[in-house]
């Protein structure tokens, strides 16, 4: 059986050091786990209820949804943004969320990890993503946790998928998905 995991990155620019967290990811899923990284965040309107009616769902959040709905897990990489999570990210949430106890987030096992600029790698970001995922249904995996800090020193030479450490504590976080989703 193939776990298949749905990755949306909260930092849109080019080369940023989540996106390469999230391909640090891809390259170090054990076998028997598929990952995808979701490109279009930027492309799908702020959540709208007015909007999210039969025939009227924006066609990018209505892809979000479609992609969510084939994962059997999901992981966030996330930058902070002013002590929290990037609105990107935020907004794929009450996308995903809808419809209320019943969306594509509702018990699907999710992980939350990423790496700021910061001393602390993001924390508060982090507990906010898992804090809005929580109240919409998901299954956060609160005790697996990665935060790496100061990330435009360490990565300015290093890619995180060339970085041991890196290596090794990403390779335990896909390792407790892959467990949580086969047990669901």
């Amino acid at each position: 059986m193939t776990t298949k995991v749905l990755t949306l990155v909260g930092s849109l620019r080019n080369g940023s050091t989540n996106q390469q967290l999230a391909e640090a990811t891809s390259h170090n899923a054990p076998e028997g786990m598929e990952i995808s990284v979701f490109s279009g965040l930027e492309n799908i309107p702020f959540y709208n209820e007015d909007h999210d009616v039969e025939g009227g769902v924006p066609a990018a959040a209505q892809a979000l949804r479609d992609a969510a709905g084939e994962a059997d897990a999901l992981m966030l990489v996330t930058p902070e943004y002013n002590g929290t999570m990037p609105a990107v990210l935020k907004n794929a949430i009450d996308w995903l969320s809808r419809p209320f106890g019943a969306g594509a987030l509702k018990d699907m096992p999710t992980v939350v990890l990423g790496t700021a600029f910061g001393q602390y790698g993001g924390v508060w970001a982090q507990d906010e993503a898992r804090k809005a995922l929580n109240i919409a249904g998901a299954n956060v995996l609160e005790n697996v946790k990665l935060a790496i800090p100061n990330s435009v020193v360490r990565f300015a030479e290093l890619h995180p998928k060339d970085d041991a450490e890196v290596v090794e504590q990403v390779s335990g976080v896909l390792k407790s998905i892959k467990e949580i989703a086969e047990a669901n």
